[in-house]
């Protein structure tokens, strides 16, 4: 057989992961009740407003600028600053504003207050940089603030950590040659930012979320971060904090990595994760179009369809949806903007039960839809949004075990309830021949007691390959519930394997499994192929020959992505330890190349990771292993390749755009800890 399956001594005998869907997955402690209102909410407006309405997104010919535009267009301080003597928003009217969220079915606001710019969008008395020695005059925050209390909607501030207008806040930008950083103090910036909260804090009543932004350069780290978040707290002991108060790496959607300070929540960016996160408090925040300020030449507008399809995954995965107006230098929202919240306020009329109050769903994603989950008095509500009506008439749910209580659509004004099906593993409801809502029409299921369901089993090991053996274990999301399996490709029934232990593989296989209860399937199958490879053979090296450490060089360069640097010239070149990118002449702009030999001491299967800000790559014997595109902070990825015991190139790439910079490289198998690569183990000739 292909397989030896026998009891590890250090694990227990049957390793079940006992999910308790049954409780909410974000329970809360009352130090964390101030959060409660957040999770309820799952959809909110983002308002990015600040001097650079003005342009517009146009500069010297070029039309696609958004927010960022004094950076990206490199436009001068002094010339920028004449935008404070045109800024005058005349058609601003915040209590429409607020009205147009609230009847988009939005329940919380969060604008900029100062983005990167470093404009000041309300009375402060730290700067002069600000709305009230403008044309206008007039505090919007001020003003939005009461229509929020009339509205019943929660007021929230974005604030950037970065200021590309403080004469005190270091890095400058690459491109501003005749900004001297003679006299800059950081530390007297942070006392600015402190002034600044405060009265953000103080002026405007109660505020739920402070929204930071612009944390990923050098200057800012751990203990700024903390410092802010407890100074924050001890005004309003209440007010929610995201993650990117903190410099802490992410990984690849957002959300800071273990072990690390992220303040009360994670914000994904211009995506979804991929999965839901259970225990983990999430917000992905989306424009509607390309940018997040108001660009005039932008109608790359997403469909109404799109957003509301946004929202319900997003729910689904029991996250927030934080959805982006710019407003233009007259203060409007854009009719495109208006347009589609009028859409989503429409359906939300209807279905915005489905949305509120929910958790993430028991039920893996479909090829129907998504849904959205409900405790109640009366038991357990599952929301299913059909987006894709089924051709058959039918939507087949799996896994459940409550006793249905009823069906029915709430589009359907009639509200008929709809029919059960029952079979061994599966609910059959069937549905009428056509959608009452032709963009996501909503199933409400009630549920008696609390949730009883069975995932599909999940199969884990830390590698999908391996060179001599590999252990796997299945674990189910109930404990009523067990584990069947085949390693054959053949249906898994009640006369399959039953899983207890680990299982050892020694060739490659496609593992099927599926969880039984008194007999009968409650689940989907899930299955996982484990590939056997060939390790990438070492390389003979002359070992006299070799020395500790790394062959680096250095170039200066602005460029967009990873470029080829073997039709370069070097500004430097020499050895190092270990891959820093210490003793380079510019804070942005500029790529280190690191050549040489890693020292592989077991063969088997490695995964390598790049921690980066911004690009890198990871190369081994002439194979692309990592691919990092990195973005507002040190991003997290990974590949895996099979080596053999021995030498092998490796070459690693790291480009700085602007911001922050760091680079770390880390290596791990099924027979060592993830751990950065050691210098012992880095040779050159």
């Amino acid at each position: 057989m292909k397989y030896i399956q026998f009891l590890l001594p250090f694990c227990v005998s049957v390793i079940i992961f006992n999910t308790v869907l049954s409780q909410s997955p974000n329970t809360t402690t009352p130090e964390e009740n101030h959060m409660q209102w957040w999770r309820d909410a799952r959809f909110g407006m983002f308002i990015h407003w600040g001097l650079y309405a003005v342009p517009a997104g146009a500069w010297n010919g070029r039309t696609d600028y958004g927010e960022w535009i004094r950076n990206n267009a490199q436009i001068p301080i002094e010339i920028y600053d004449q935008f404070q003597n045109q800024f005058n928003p005349i058609q601003f009217d915040a209590d429409a504003i607020v009205k147009l969220a609230a009847d988009a079915g939005m329940k919380y606001i969060v604008v900029t207050s100062k983005h990167h710019e470093g404009f000041c969008m309300f009375d402060t008395k730290q700067t002069g940089f600000n709305i009230m020695n403008t044309p206008f005059k007039r505090d919007p925050l001020k003003e939005l603030s009461a229509a929020c209390k009339k509205y019943n909607i929660k007021f929230c501030m974005y604030y950037s950590i970065m200021d590309w207008h403080h004469p005190d806040y270091l890095p400058r930008r690459n491109w501003e040659q005749n900004r001297s950083t003679e006299g800059a103090d950081f530390s007297r910036y942070l006392t600015y930012m402190k002034a600044e909260l405060k009265e953000l804090l103080t002026n405007y009543g109660d505020i739920g979320v402070l929204w930071f932004d612009g944390q990923w350069e050098g200057t800012w780290n751990e203990a700024y971060a903390k410092e802010i978040y407890d100074y924050a707290r001890s005004i309003q002991p209440n007010v929610i904090i995201n993650n990117r108060v903190t410099s802490a790496p992410t990984d690849t959607e957002g959300f800071t990595k273990p072990g690390s300070f992220g303040a009360d929540y994670n914000t994904p960016e211009q995506g979804i994760p991929l999965n839901k996160r259970p225990g983990q408090d999430w917000e992905s925040c989306m424009t509607m179009n390309n940018n997040w300020g108001y660009n005039k030449n932008d109608k790359n507008f997403k469909s109404a369809k799109q957003l509301i399809h946004n929202l319900a995954e997003i729910a689904s995965k029991g996250g927030n949806y934080l959805l982006n107006v710019g407003p233009t230098s007259m203060g409007t929202i854009p009719q495109e903007s208006i347009n589609r919240l009028d859409s989503i306020g429409q359906w939300m009329k209807v279905n915005g039960e489905s949305i509120y109050q929910t958790n993430y769903s028991p039920i893996k994603s479909t090829d129907w839809g998504f849904c959205t989950r409900k405790e109640t008095k009366d038991g357990t509500v599952l929301y299913l949004h059909i987006i894709n009506w089924p051709k058959n008439g039918v939507i087949p749910i799996s896994g459940v075990h409550n006793k249905v209580i009823s069906a029915g659509l709430l589009a359907d004004p009639l509200k008929k309830m709809l029919k059960i099906i029952p079979s061994d593993d599966t609910l059959l409801i069937k549905l009428p021949a056509t959608a009452p809502d032709a963009i996501n029409s909503v199933l409400k299921l009630q549920l008696s007691g609390l949730i009883d369901f069975s995932e599909p089993p999940v199969i884990s090991s830390g590698f999908a390959s391996f060179t001599d053996s590999l252990s796997f274990t299945i674990a189910a999301s109930n404990a009523k519930d067990e584990i069947r399996y085949t390693l054959d490709k053949s249906k898994t029934t009640t006369g399959s394997m039953l899983y207890t232990n680990p299982v050892t593989l020694i060739e490659s296989t496609v593992i099927t499994a599926r969880c039984f209860r008194k007999g009968k399937p409650v689940s989907a199958v899930q299955m996982q192929e484990f590939k056997k490879e060939m390790p990438l053979p070492s390389i003979k090296v002359e070992t006299d020959q070799l020395q500790r450490g790394i062959h680096f060089q250095y170039y200066e360069g602005d460029w967009k992505s990873l470029p080829d640097c073997s039709i370069l010239t070097p500004s430097k070149e020499g050895f190092k330890d270990n891959f820093n990118i210490s003793s380079h002449g510019r804070d942005d702009h500029f790529v280190f190349t690191y050549d040489g030999y890693v020292l592989i001491k077991e063969t088997t299967v490695y995964r390598l990771f790049t921690e980066s800000d911004d690009d890198s790559q990871l190369w081994i014997d002439g194979q692309l292993v990592v691919n990092n595109e990195g973005s507002h902070g040190a991003q997290e990825r990974s590949g895996t390749i099979a080596l053999q015991n021995g030498f092998h190139k490796i070459q690693v790439i790291y480009m700085e755009r602007d911001g922050g910079e760091s680079l770390k490289v880390f290596i791990e198998s099924n027979l060592m800890k993830k751990q950065e690569i050691d210098t012992t183990e880095l040779f050159h000739y």
